[in-house]
């Protein structure tokens, strides 16, 4: 029975990955480095340039799972996290794209961006990142 939930999770994260524009120059990533990108607290790569975050909608199954296995945190704390820094003043809530189409497209026309897609629909057009 464990050994099925191993598996089950490692096919899980198999089937999407973190994408970014090939201008970013990082092989990797760490996971709360990753957290950190996401809910907008890390607003600049290493080189200095600012990040640009696309997510799918909040209901949107690739969303729910990244959310959950990625960032390990559920799709409406990061939600909150977003309103917080919006009605504050103090931030921005990353930019919504309604299909795994526009988020290809975006990410590999935008420098600095950064999101995730299933794996079949990723092109030579933007890069992967690895997280360590």
């Amino acid at each position: 029975m464990l050994l099925l939930l191993v598996t089950d999770k490692t096919y899980a994260s198999e089937h999407y990955k973190v994408i970014v524009h090939p201008d970013v120059d990082q092989e990797s990533v760490t996971a709360n480095e990753l957290r950190a990108v996401f809910s907008m607290r890390m607003k600049t790569w290493p080189n200095g340039r600012l990040i640009k975050v696309y997510v799918l909608p909040d209901d949107h199954e690739l969303h729910q799972v990244f959310s959950k296995e990625t960032l390990n945190v559920f799709p409406y704390q990061l939600r909150a996290t977003w309103d917080r820094l919006v009605f504050s003043g103090t931030g921005q809530a990353p930019t919504t794209v309604s299909s795994y189409e526009e988020m290809l497209r975006r990410i590999a026309n935008t420098p600095g961006s950064i999101g995730y897609l299933k794996s079949s629909f990723i092109s030579d057009d933007v890069h992967v990142l690895q997280i360590k």
